[in-house]
């Protein structure tokens, strides 16, 4: 029986990673699953109170657990609560997890760590990690302890599906602000559908001894084209179609005359060339990266129309 330990289990990638997992204990493959939270309980799933904020609540929970799955994490908030929850919370936990004797470690981190870009095709270390934003800066922080312990560290880009409250979001405000195909709609983008990061990440944990470890990217190995992206979610009803080109000066001008809830930095993220070499650990664990996340987009399409409906209703109560 293999032990598995997982934060982040109601999260929007961590709650997907669960599924799969229990999935495989299902079908016979001797996984035990734990679940680490501060409050929420994940029906029918053991869970063991840990708050990454105070490690002393950290103490002994990865007592007898085989493999630790990391993917909590602060994706907004301040410099202070960053640090504490991302960095040192996640050290904190590596270092009980070393003291415990887990065996095998799988880290969730993000593509975010390079910061502005543009980046086109490159490999991991090719360019030095420069983050701006807390969150980053303290998720990259955390990928210290997870690597000086021997674990997997995985850097996805955009990851889309239901839950995602993130990236088809913002695609919405910036086209509001900015109703036009972006530079044409050129930048490539890494992105991957949640569900099959999950696979990725339920192969980590099934896989014999040994797995890759390191930092890997973790994306689709096929960057997406910003405007093939915008016209997918157009033909799923989930955004309303650009009908011009502005060049990318125009845009900014459009941007900064309307402001919003997404910066311009994310624009760039969002729009510009952003994509990273990620084929390297699919092949490794023999895990297949899918359709790719246009192809996985009609699925959670149903989710984005509802999700998008709910925030537009609460702007127009609110104003």
């Amino acid at each position: 029986m293999t032990t598995v330990l997982l934060t982040g289990a109601t999260g929007f990638i961590g709650s997907k990673v669960l599924r799969r997992l229990l999935e495989a204990s299902r079908a016979g493959h001797g996984l035990e699953v734990l679940t680490a939270a501060r409050s929420k309980n994940v029906p029918g799933v053991a869970c063991r109170r840990a708050d990454l904020a105070d490690p002393a609540s950290l103490r002994g929970l990865a007592h007898g657990v085989d493999v630790l799955v990391h993917m909590a994490a602060m994706v907004t908030g301040d410099e202070a609560a960053c640090e504490a929850v991302n960095h040192h919370g996640t050290a904190a936990l590596v270092a009980e997890a070393e003291r415990a004797g887990v065996r095998r470690i799988v880290h969730l981190s993000t593509a975010a760590v390079y910061g502005a870009g543009p980046h086109r095709g490159i490999t991991v270390n090719e360019v030095v990690p420069a983050p701006v934003s807390p969150a980053s800066r303290s998720r990259l922080a955390g990928e210290t302890a997870v690597l000086a312990a021997g674990g997997t560290v995985l850097r996805p880009g955009l990851v889309t599906g239901a839950g995602d409250r993130w990236v088809v979001p913002a695609l919405a405000d910036l086209l509001d602000r900015v109703p036009a195909r972006w530079d044409g709609g050129r930048g490539l983008l890494s992105m991957v559908d949640a569900n099959d990061l999950a696979r990725l990440i339920a192969a980590l944990v099934l896989a014999p001894d040994p797995v890759p470890t390191g930092i890997h990217h973790a994306s689709h190995p096929a960057p997406v084209r910003n405007a093939d992206l915008m016209a997918r979610l157009s033909e799923l009803d989930v955004l309303p179609a650009a009908l011009e080109d502005w060049s990318w000066e125009e845009c900014l001008e459009r941007l900064r005359s309307r402001p919003g809830g997404v910066s311009e930095r994310q624009f760039a993220l969002l729009a510009g060339d952003h994509w990273y070499r990620s084929e390297g650990i699919w092949i490794a664990t023999g895990a297949t990266p899918g359709p790719g996340p246009l192809a996985r987009l009609a699925a959670a399409a149903p989710w984005y129309r509802a999700h998008l409906d709910r925030r537009s209703g609460a702007v127009r109560a609110a104003a």
